[in-house]
Protein backbone atom coordinates (compact mmCIF):
# COMPACT_ATOMS: atom_id res chain seq x y z
CA UNK A 1 0.00 0.00 0.00
CA UNK A 2 0.94 3.54 -0.79
CA UNK A 3 1.87 6.32 2.14
CA UNK A 4 -0.89 7.92 0.99
CA UNK A 5 -3.44 5.98 1.19
CA UNK A 6 -3.21 5.50 4.59
CA UNK A 7 -5.94 7.27 6.98
CA UNK A 8 -3.64 9.50 8.43
CA UNK A 9 -1.97 11.17 5.67
CA UNK A 10 -5.57 11.77 3.70
CA UNK A 11 -5.95 13.62 6.85
CA UNK A 12 -2.96 15.66 6.32
CA UNK A 13 -3.96 19.86 6.13
CA UNK A 14 -7.90 18.98 5.92
CA UNK A 15 -9.06 20.82 8.97
CA UNK A 16 -12.85 21.60 7.26
CA UNK A 17 -14.29 18.92 9.06
CA UNK A 18 -14.55 17.75 12.90
CA UNK A 19 -15.57 14.09 13.00
CA UNK A 20 -13.99 11.16 10.71
CA UNK A 21 -14.96 7.76 10.44
CA UNK A 22 -12.83 5.38 9.19
CA UNK A 23 -13.03 1.39 8.11
CA UNK A 24 -13.75 -1.31 10.53
CA UNK A 25 -10.07 -2.23 11.97
CA UNK A 26 -8.06 0.92 11.09
CA UNK A 27 -4.76 1.40 12.80
CA UNK A 28 -6.48 4.78 13.34
CA UNK A 29 -8.00 5.47 17.24
CA UNK A 30 -9.12 8.78 19.33
CA UNK A 31 -5.85 9.84 20.34
CA UNK A 32 -4.50 9.57 16.40
CA UNK A 33 -7.74 11.41 15.31
CA UNK A 34 -6.64 14.00 17.68
CA UNK A 35 -3.44 14.96 16.69
CA UNK A 36 -4.80 15.70 13.09
CA UNK A 37 -7.56 17.98 14.69
CA UNK A 38 -10.61 15.85 14.77
CA UNK A 39 -12.52 15.62 17.85
CA UNK A 40 -14.29 12.54 17.37
CA UNK A 41 -13.68 8.87 15.60
CA UNK A 42 -16.11 6.54 14.77
CA UNK A 43 -16.22 3.32 13.25
CA UNK A 44 -17.95 1.99 9.88
CA UNK A 45 -18.70 -1.67 9.59
CA UNK A 46 -19.22 -3.64 6.33
CA UNK A 47 -22.83 -3.20 6.58
CA UNK A 48 -22.46 0.39 5.48
CA UNK A 49 -22.45 -0.51 1.84
CA UNK A 50 -19.26 2.13 1.44
CA UNK A 51 -16.03 1.31 -0.23
CA UNK A 52 -13.14 0.49 2.00
CA UNK A 53 -11.24 3.68 2.63
CA UNK A 54 -10.73 6.97 4.92
CA UNK A 55 -14.36 9.19 4.93
CA UNK A 56 -15.02 12.79 6.25
CA UNK A 57 -18.27 12.82 8.24
CA UNK A 58 -19.73 16.06 8.82
CA UNK A 59 -20.56 16.75 12.55
CA UNK A 60 -23.77 19.17 11.87
CA UNK A 61 -25.30 17.25 9.65
CA UNK A 62 -23.91 13.38 9.65
CA UNK A 63 -23.24 13.41 5.89
CA UNK A 64 -19.87 11.13 4.78
CA UNK A 65 -17.87 12.44 2.56
CA UNK A 66 -14.64 11.05 0.60
CA UNK A 67 -11.52 12.11 1.62
CA UNK A 68 -8.84 14.07 -1.19
CA UNK A 69 -5.22 14.09 -0.87
CA UNK A 70 -4.41 17.45 -1.36
CA UNK A 71 -0.71 18.34 -3.80
CA UNK A 72 1.23 21.11 -5.33
CA UNK A 73 1.15 21.56 -9.16
CA UNK A 74 4.99 22.90 -8.66
CA UNK A 75 6.06 21.89 -11.95
CA UNK A 76 2.62 24.14 -13.52
CA UNK A 77 0.67 21.58 -15.65
CA UNK A 78 -2.36 22.11 -14.98
CA UNK A 79 -4.61 25.02 -16.05
CA UNK A 80 -7.43 23.66 -13.68
CA UNK A 81 -8.03 21.38 -10.54
CA UNK A 82 -11.55 19.13 -10.95
CA UNK A 83 -13.90 16.56 -9.10
CA UNK A 84 -16.91 15.03 -10.38
CA UNK A 85 -20.18 15.82 -9.09
CA UNK A 86 -22.85 13.20 -8.74
CA UNK A 87 -24.89 14.44 -11.35
CA UNK A 88 -21.59 13.52 -13.91
CA UNK A 89 -20.21 17.00 -14.02
CA UNK A 90 -17.44 18.28 -13.22
CA UNK A 91 -16.86 21.40 -11.28
CA UNK A 92 -13.54 23.32 -9.88
CA UNK A 93 -11.35 22.53 -6.42
CA UNK A 94 -11.94 24.73 -4.32
CA UNK A 95 -8.79 24.53 -1.80
CA UNK A 96 -5.83 25.07 -1.46
CA UNK A 97 -2.09 24.64 0.62
CA UNK A 98 1.05 26.17 0.46
CA UNK A 99 2.48 26.66 -2.71
CA UNK A 100 4.28 29.60 -5.36
CA UNK A 101 1.99 30.69 -7.96
CA UNK A 102 0.87 26.74 -7.92
CA UNK A 103 -2.61 24.53 -8.27
CA UNK A 104 -3.43 22.84 -5.47
CA UNK A 105 -4.89 19.08 -7.27
CA UNK A 106 -7.02 16.98 -5.07
CA UNK A 107 -7.09 13.12 -5.83
CA UNK A 108 -8.98 10.25 -3.50
CA UNK A 109 -7.93 7.26 -1.73
CA UNK A 110 -6.77 4.35 -4.44
CA UNK A 111 -8.62 2.29 -1.28
CA UNK A 112 -12.05 3.32 -2.88
CA UNK A 113 -11.77 1.55 -6.13
CA UNK A 114 -11.28 -1.96 -7.38
CA UNK A 115 -11.02 -2.37 -11.32
CA UNK A 116 -13.01 -4.71 -12.88
CA UNK A 117 -13.64 -6.01 -16.41
CA UNK A 118 -16.53 -3.39 -16.46
CA UNK A 119 -14.50 -0.77 -14.89
CA UNK A 120 -10.88 -1.53 -15.62
CA UNK A 121 -9.44 1.99 -15.33
CA UNK A 122 -11.68 2.69 -11.51
CA UNK A 123 -9.86 4.58 -9.77
CA UNK A 124 -7.12 5.39 -12.28
CA UNK A 125 -6.25 9.10 -12.24
CA UNK A 126 -6.08 10.96 -15.39
CA UNK A 127 -5.17 14.39 -16.29
CA UNK A 128 -6.72 15.90 -19.57
CA UNK A 129 -5.03 17.90 -21.81
CA UNK A 130 -6.76 21.35 -22.15
CA UNK A 131 -8.49 20.99 -25.90
CA UNK A 132 -10.59 18.12 -24.69
CA UNK A 133 -14.48 19.23 -22.91
CA UNK A 134 -14.57 18.35 -19.61
CA UNK A 135 -18.41 18.97 -18.80
CA UNK A 136 -18.90 22.20 -16.25
CA UNK A 137 -15.18 23.16 -16.97
CA UNK A 138 -14.66 25.82 -19.59
CA UNK A 139 -11.85 24.95 -22.15
CA UNK A 140 -8.70 27.43 -22.74
CA UNK A 141 -6.63 25.63 -25.80
CA UNK A 142 -4.12 27.51 -24.29
CA UNK A 143 -5.44 30.95 -25.12
CA UNK A 144 -7.02 32.91 -22.35
CA UNK A 145 -9.40 35.31 -24.69
CA UNK A 146 -10.76 32.07 -25.78
CA UNK A 147 -11.47 30.60 -22.03
CA UNK A 148 -13.00 34.07 -21.14
CA UNK A 149 -15.10 34.18 -24.76
CA UNK A 150 -16.70 30.75 -24.46
CA UNK A 151 -19.42 28.76 -21.19
CA UNK A 152 -18.17 25.61 -20.19
CA UNK A 153 -19.63 22.69 -22.10
CA UNK A 154 -22.48 20.73 -21.01
CA UNK A 155 -21.21 17.32 -21.93
CA UNK A 156 -17.96 15.19 -22.25
CA UNK A 157 -15.56 14.78 -25.51
CA UNK A 158 -15.97 11.38 -26.65
CA UNK A 159 -12.72 10.33 -25.26
CA UNK A 160 -12.90 11.86 -21.97
CA UNK A 161 -16.62 9.80 -21.76
CA UNK A 162 -15.20 6.52 -22.79
CA UNK A 163 -12.47 7.00 -19.72
CA UNK A 164 -15.04 8.09 -16.86
CA UNK A 165 -17.21 5.25 -18.07
CA UNK A 166 -14.64 2.96 -17.52
CA UNK A 167 -13.98 4.39 -13.74
CA UNK A 168 -11.43 6.92 -14.65
CA UNK A 169 -10.37 10.02 -11.94
CA UNK A 170 -10.67 13.33 -13.83
CA UNK A 171 -7.74 14.94 -11.37
CA UNK A 172 -7.41 18.28 -14.15
CA UNK A 173 -7.11 19.80 -17.25
CA UNK A 174 -3.71 20.44 -18.53
CA UNK A 175 -1.47 22.80 -20.15
CA UNK A 176 -1.51 22.76 -23.75
CA UNK A 177 0.57 25.13 -26.46
CA UNK A 178 -1.76 27.33 -27.74
CA UNK A 179 -4.06 25.93 -30.19
CA UNK A 180 -2.04 22.96 -29.86
CA UNK A 181 0.42 24.60 -32.19
CA UNK A 182 4.22 23.84 -31.36
CA UNK A 183 5.81 26.14 -29.08
CA UNK A 184 9.26 26.68 -27.29
CA UNK A 185 8.78 27.16 -23.48
CA UNK A 186 10.46 30.71 -23.51
CA UNK A 187 10.03 32.17 -27.23
CA UNK A 188 6.53 31.68 -27.28
CA UNK A 189 4.71 31.00 -24.54
CA UNK A 190 2.70 34.07 -23.87
CA UNK A 191 -0.74 33.33 -22.23
CA UNK A 192 -0.16 30.45 -20.07
CA UNK A 193 3.63 29.82 -18.66
CA UNK A 194 5.25 26.71 -19.89
CA UNK A 195 5.01 23.81 -17.84
CA UNK A 196 8.54 22.28 -15.87
CA UNK A 197 10.29 19.38 -17.21
CA UNK A 198 11.75 17.54 -14.20
CA UNK A 199 14.31 15.93 -16.21
CA UNK A 200 17.86 17.41 -16.25
CA UNK A 201 17.86 19.93 -13.65
CA UNK A 202 14.17 20.94 -14.05
CA UNK A 203 14.80 23.73 -17.11
CA UNK A 204 14.86 21.92 -20.31
CA UNK A 205 11.92 22.69 -22.59
CA UNK A 206 8.94 20.29 -21.87
CA UNK A 207 8.20 19.97 -25.74
CA UNK A 208 4.34 20.32 -26.62
CA UNK A 209 1.66 20.35 -27.77
CA UNK A 210 1.04 18.10 -24.86
CA UNK A 211 3.31 19.92 -22.71
CA UNK A 212 1.39 19.71 -19.54
CA UNK A 213 0.88 15.68 -19.81
CA UNK A 214 4.42 15.23 -20.37
CA UNK A 215 5.58 17.74 -17.46
CA UNK A 216 2.96 16.10 -15.05
CA UNK A 217 3.87 12.76 -16.04
CA UNK A 218 7.30 13.22 -15.48
CA UNK A 219 6.86 15.42 -12.11
CA UNK A 220 4.09 13.01 -9.94
CA UNK A 221 3.45 9.94 -8.94
CA UNK A 222 0.44 10.63 -7.43
CA UNK A 223 -1.07 10.84 -11.03
CA UNK A 224 -0.97 7.96 -13.32
CA UNK A 225 -1.93 8.84 -17.07
CA UNK A 226 -2.07 11.56 -19.00
CA UNK A 227 -4.47 12.09 -22.19
CA UNK A 228 -2.74 14.22 -25.40
CA UNK A 229 -3.05 14.54 -28.81
CA UNK A 230 -0.68 14.19 -31.31
CA UNK A 231 -0.97 15.83 -35.24
CA UNK A 232 2.62 16.21 -35.58
CA UNK A 233 4.25 15.24 -32.77
CA UNK A 234 2.44 16.41 -29.77
CA UNK A 235 2.75 13.28 -27.92
CA UNK A 236 5.68 11.47 -28.92
CA UNK A 237 7.85 14.62 -28.43
CA UNK A 238 6.89 15.64 -24.73
CA UNK A 239 7.14 11.59 -24.20
CA UNK A 240 10.70 11.68 -25.30
CA UNK A 241 11.55 14.00 -23.47
CA UNK A 242 10.60 13.44 -20.53
CA UNK A 243 11.00 10.01 -20.63
CA UNK A 244 7.79 8.52 -20.74
CA UNK A 245 5.64 5.82 -23.04
CA UNK A 246 3.66 7.64 -25.67
CA UNK A 247 1.73 6.93 -28.36
CA UNK A 248 0.39 8.33 -31.77
CA UNK A 249 -2.69 6.06 -32.73
CA UNK A 250 -4.15 4.98 -35.98
CA UNK A 251 -5.56 7.90 -37.39
CA UNK A 252 -9.60 7.82 -36.99
CA UNK A 253 -9.80 4.46 -34.36
CA UNK A 254 -11.52 7.42 -31.90
CA UNK A 255 -14.30 9.81 -32.98
CA UNK A 256 -12.79 13.53 -31.46
CA UNK A 257 -16.31 14.96 -31.31
CA UNK A 258 -15.55 17.28 -28.52
CA UNK A 259 -11.69 18.47 -29.31
CA UNK A 260 -10.44 21.34 -30.65
CA UNK A 261 -8.75 20.49 -34.03
CA UNK A 262 -5.36 21.29 -35.41
CA UNK A 263 -6.15 19.28 -38.51
CA UNK A 264 -8.93 16.62 -38.85
CA UNK A 265 -7.25 14.49 -40.87
CA UNK A 266 -3.81 14.16 -38.68
CA UNK A 267 -5.29 14.73 -35.13
CA UNK A 268 -5.29 11.83 -32.93
CA UNK A 269 -5.63 11.48 -29.25
CA UNK A 270 -3.34 8.73 -27.43
CA UNK A 271 -1.61 8.43 -23.47
CA UNK A 272 1.50 9.52 -21.85
CA UNK A 273 2.34 7.51 -18.78
CA UNK A 274 5.31 5.94 -16.97
CA UNK A 275 3.53 2.33 -16.40
CA UNK A 276 3.65 0.16 -19.85
CA UNK A 277 0.75 -2.43 -18.41
CA UNK A 278 -1.61 0.86 -17.33
CA UNK A 279 -0.86 2.31 -21.00
CA UNK A 280 -2.41 -1.22 -22.61
CA UNK A 281 -5.48 -1.00 -20.36
CA UNK A 282 -6.31 2.37 -21.41
CA UNK A 283 -5.66 2.23 -25.08
CA UNK A 284 -7.93 -1.23 -24.79
CA UNK A 285 -10.83 1.19 -23.40
CA UNK A 286 -10.19 3.82 -25.85
CA UNK A 287 -9.89 2.63 -29.11
CA UNK A 288 -11.42 -0.98 -28.28
CA UNK A 289 -10.32 -4.59 -28.72
CA UNK A 290 -7.40 -4.65 -31.43
CA UNK A 291 -7.45 -6.91 -34.37
CA UNK A 292 -6.05 -10.74 -33.41
CA UNK A 293 -2.63 -10.68 -35.10
CA UNK A 294 -1.21 -14.14 -34.32
CA UNK A 295 2.69 -13.27 -34.59
CA UNK A 296 5.22 -10.49 -34.66
CA UNK A 297 6.69 -9.49 -38.33
CA UNK A 298 10.60 -10.93 -39.06
CA UNK A 299 11.78 -7.96 -39.89
CA UNK A 300 12.78 -4.39 -38.19
CA UNK A 301 13.40 -1.83 -40.54
CA UNK A 302 15.65 1.15 -39.25
CA UNK A 303 15.79 4.79 -40.54
CA UNK A 304 17.95 7.04 -39.82
CA UNK A 305 19.13 5.17 -37.15
CA UNK A 306 22.96 5.58 -35.38
CA UNK A 307 25.36 2.83 -37.11
CA UNK A 308 28.59 3.87 -34.18
CA UNK A 309 27.63 2.94 -30.67
CA UNK A 310 30.88 4.23 -29.87
CA UNK A 311 29.99 7.39 -30.82
CA UNK A 312 28.20 8.68 -28.22
CA UNK A 313 26.55 7.85 -25.13
CA UNK A 314 22.84 8.30 -26.77
CA UNK A 315 24.13 5.63 -29.96
CA UNK A 316 25.31 3.17 -27.77
CA UNK A 317 21.67 2.63 -26.06
CA UNK A 318 19.88 3.17 -29.20
CA UNK A 319 21.71 0.11 -30.89
CA UNK A 320 21.70 -1.64 -27.54
CA UNK A 321 17.76 -1.40 -27.22
CA UNK A 322 17.64 -2.69 -31.57
CA UNK A 323 19.83 -5.49 -30.76
CA UNK A 324 17.75 -6.83 -28.02
CA UNK A 325 14.53 -6.39 -30.22
CA UNK A 326 16.52 -7.89 -32.99
CA UNK A 327 16.88 -11.41 -30.44
CA UNK A 328 13.57 -10.96 -29.08
CA UNK A 329 11.76 -11.19 -32.20
CA UNK A 330 14.88 -13.45 -34.12
CA UNK A 331 14.18 -10.45 -36.65
CA UNK A 332 16.32 -9.55 -39.36
CA UNK A 333 17.41 -5.89 -39.53
CA UNK A 334 17.90 -3.71 -42.42
CA UNK A 335 18.20 0.57 -43.21
CA UNK A 336 15.33 2.20 -44.86
CA UNK A 337 16.02 5.55 -47.22
CA UNK A 338 12.64 6.44 -48.08
CA UNK A 339 14.32 9.33 -50.23
CA UNK A 340 16.16 7.27 -51.77
CA UNK A 341 13.72 4.39 -52.65
CA UNK A 342 11.12 7.06 -53.37
CA UNK A 343 12.91 7.80 -55.81
CA UNK A 344 13.36 4.60 -57.45
CA UNK A 345 9.84 3.52 -56.99
CA UNK A 346 8.05 6.73 -56.59
CA UNK A 347 4.18 6.48 -58.47
CA UNK A 348 4.00 7.88 -62.25
CA UNK A 349 2.17 10.65 -60.97
CA UNK A 350 4.74 11.98 -58.32
CA UNK A 351 7.35 14.05 -58.16
CA UNK A 352 11.01 12.25 -58.01
CA UNK A 353 12.11 14.26 -54.92
CA UNK A 354 10.34 13.27 -51.77
CA UNK A 355 11.66 16.89 -49.97
CA UNK A 356 9.39 17.95 -52.85
CA UNK A 357 6.72 16.83 -52.94
CA UNK A 358 6.37 16.83 -48.98
CA UNK A 359 8.22 19.75 -47.97
CA UNK A 360 5.17 22.61 -47.17
CA UNK A 361 2.74 19.96 -47.07
CA UNK A 362 1.98 19.71 -43.15
CA UNK A 363 2.27 23.51 -42.52
CA UNK A 364 -0.03 23.54 -45.55
CA UNK A 365 -2.66 21.20 -44.23
CA UNK A 366 -2.53 22.22 -40.57
CA UNK A 367 -2.56 26.19 -41.24
CA UNK A 368 -5.48 26.05 -43.85
CA UNK A 369 -7.90 23.76 -41.91
CA UNK A 370 -7.33 25.38 -38.48
CA UNK A 371 -7.79 28.98 -39.77
CA UNK A 372 -10.78 27.63 -41.04
CA UNK A 373 -12.38 25.32 -38.26
CA UNK A 374 -10.55 27.66 -35.32
CA UNK A 375 -9.50 31.11 -36.27
CA UNK A 376 -12.06 32.64 -38.62
CA UNK A 377 -14.98 31.51 -36.28
CA UNK A 378 -13.02 32.48 -33.32
CA UNK A 379 -12.10 36.05 -34.49
CA UNK A 380 -16.02 36.83 -35.09
CA UNK A 381 -17.19 35.52 -32.21
CA UNK A 382 -14.67 37.51 -30.15
CA UNK A 383 -15.38 40.30 -32.23
CA UNK A 384 -19.16 40.38 -31.97
CA UNK A 385 -18.61 40.73 -28.24
CA UNK A 386 -15.85 43.07 -27.84
CA UNK A 387 -16.63 46.38 -30.23
CA UNK A 388 -15.08 44.18 -33.34
CA UNK A 389 -11.49 44.10 -31.90
CA UNK A 390 -9.53 41.14 -32.13
CA UNK A 391 -8.25 38.73 -29.24
CA UNK A 392 -4.63 38.14 -28.05
CA UNK A 393 -3.37 34.92 -29.71
CA UNK A 394 0.50 34.52 -29.39
CA UNK A 395 3.28 34.14 -31.68
CA UNK A 396 3.76 30.62 -32.62
CA UNK A 397 -0.27 30.38 -34.01
CA UNK A 398 0.00 33.36 -35.43
CA UNK A 399 2.71 32.66 -37.78
CA UNK A 400 1.30 29.44 -38.74
CA UNK A 401 -2.15 31.04 -39.57
CA UNK A 402 -0.33 33.67 -41.66
CA UNK A 403 1.37 31.18 -43.69
CA UNK A 404 -2.01 29.60 -44.90
CA UNK A 405 -2.46 32.89 -45.59
CA UNK A 406 -0.37 33.13 -48.19
CA UNK A 407 -2.02 30.24 -50.38
CA UNK A 408 -4.95 30.74 -52.06
CA UNK A 409 -8.34 29.30 -51.54
CA UNK A 410 -8.89 25.56 -51.35
CA UNK A 411 -6.27 24.94 -54.43
CA UNK A 412 -3.14 24.75 -51.94
CA UNK A 413 -4.79 22.29 -49.19
CA UNK A 414 -6.16 20.32 -52.14
CA UNK A 415 -2.99 19.69 -53.27
CA UNK A 416 -0.98 19.32 -50.17
CA UNK A 417 -3.97 16.46 -48.94
CA UNK A 418 -3.47 15.22 -52.41
CA UNK A 419 0.24 14.98 -51.29
CA UNK A 420 -0.34 12.69 -48.21
CA UNK A 421 -2.46 10.53 -50.02
CA UNK A 422 0.10 9.96 -52.53
CA UNK A 423 3.03 9.14 -49.84
CA UNK A 424 0.58 7.20 -47.54
CA UNK A 425 -0.26 4.71 -50.50
CA UNK A 426 3.39 4.18 -51.70
CA UNK A 427 4.27 3.86 -48.08
CA UNK A 428 2.03 1.02 -47.41
CA UNK A 429 2.68 -0.66 -50.97
CA UNK A 430 6.54 -0.37 -50.93
CA UNK A 431 7.22 0.03 -47.51
CA UNK A 432 5.47 -1.26 -44.21
CA UNK A 433 2.86 -3.32 -46.36
CA UNK A 434 -0.65 -4.55 -44.42
CA UNK A 435 -0.37 -8.16 -43.62
CA UNK A 436 -3.18 -9.88 -42.62
CA UNK A 437 -1.23 -12.21 -39.73
CA UNK A 438 1.49 -10.20 -38.19
CA UNK A 439 0.01 -6.54 -39.13
CA UNK A 440 2.48 -5.10 -41.27
CA UNK A 441 5.24 -6.59 -43.12
CA UNK A 442 7.77 -4.75 -40.42
CA UNK A 443 8.20 -2.72 -37.46
CA UNK A 444 9.92 0.58 -38.03
CA UNK A 445 11.99 2.34 -36.17
CA UNK A 446 13.18 5.89 -36.30
CA UNK A 447 15.05 8.27 -33.48
CA UNK A 448 12.92 10.75 -32.29
CA UNK A 449 15.08 11.90 -29.32
CA UNK A 450 18.87 11.15 -28.36
CA UNK A 451 18.99 12.50 -24.59
CA UNK A 452 20.73 16.29 -25.58
CA UNK A 453 19.42 18.94 -23.65
CA UNK A 454 17.00 21.66 -24.77
CA UNK A 455 17.76 24.74 -22.10
CA UNK A 456 14.37 26.71 -21.77
CA UNK A 457 16.10 29.75 -21.15
CA UNK A 458 16.81 30.65 -24.54
CA UNK A 459 15.58 33.73 -26.94
CA UNK A 460 14.63 31.83 -30.22
CA UNK A 461 14.02 34.14 -33.49
CA UNK A 462 10.55 35.09 -34.22
CA UNK A 463 8.34 33.74 -36.73
CA UNK A 464 9.71 30.27 -37.05
CA UNK A 465 7.55 27.26 -38.81
CA UNK A 466 7.09 23.70 -37.87
CA UNK A 467 10.55 21.87 -39.95
CA UNK A 468 8.93 21.63 -43.42
CA UNK A 469 10.22 18.03 -43.53
CA UNK A 470 10.62 16.23 -40.77
CA UNK A 471 10.76 12.88 -39.20
CA UNK A 472 7.77 13.37 -37.43
CA UNK A 473 5.63 15.11 -40.33
CA UNK A 474 6.61 12.84 -42.34
CA UNK A 475 5.57 9.77 -40.95
CA UNK A 476 2.73 11.43 -39.61
CA UNK A 477 1.32 11.52 -42.68
CA UNK A 478 1.25 7.57 -43.01
CA UNK A 479 -1.90 7.25 -40.38
CA UNK A 480 -0.68 4.61 -38.90
CA UNK A 481 0.20 3.85 -34.83
CA UNK A 482 3.49 5.18 -33.27
CA UNK A 483 4.91 3.88 -29.69
CA UNK A 484 7.07 6.12 -27.63
CA UNK A 485 9.32 3.82 -25.80
CA UNK A 486 11.09 4.38 -22.19
CA UNK A 487 14.19 1.78 -22.36
CA UNK A 488 17.04 3.87 -20.85
CA UNK A 489 18.37 7.18 -19.68
CA UNK A 490 22.16 8.79 -19.53
CA UNK A 491 22.94 11.83 -17.43
CA UNK A 492 22.78 15.58 -19.23
CA UNK A 493 23.63 18.75 -16.92
CA UNK A 494 25.21 20.91 -19.45
CA UNK A 495 22.14 23.74 -19.34
CA UNK A 496 22.98 27.08 -20.43
CA UNK A 497 22.73 29.32 -16.85
CA UNK A 498 22.20 32.22 -16.31
CA UNK A 499 25.70 34.79 -14.90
Amino acid sequence: MENEDSAASYLWGIDLLAVTYVPHGSVLGQDDGASYGVNSVGTLNASTGLPQGPYFMSASTGDVYMAYRLYSDFAGSFTESVFALPEGIFTTLSAAIPGTASLTMGVPSRLYYSPSAEMPLAGVRFGIKDIYNVAGIKTSNGNRAWYNLYPAPSANSVVVQKLVDAGAIIVGKQKTSQFANGQMATADWVDYHSPFNPRGDGYQDPSSSSAGAGSSMGSYPWLDIAVGSDTGGSIRGPSQVQGLFGNRPSHGVVELTGVMPLSPVLDTAGFLTRNPALWATAQEVLYGGSASYKSYPSKVLTYQFPTNASSSPSNALILGFLAKLQSFLSANVSTVNLTSQWTVSHPANGTSSLTTLLNLTYPVIISKQQTALVRDPFYADYAAAHDGRRPFVDPAPLVRWAFGDTYNGSTALAEALSNKTLFKDWFQSNVLVPDPVTCSNAFMLYVGSTATSNARNVYLKYGRLKTPFSTFSLLTFLQATYRTLRFQQWSNLSLRRGA
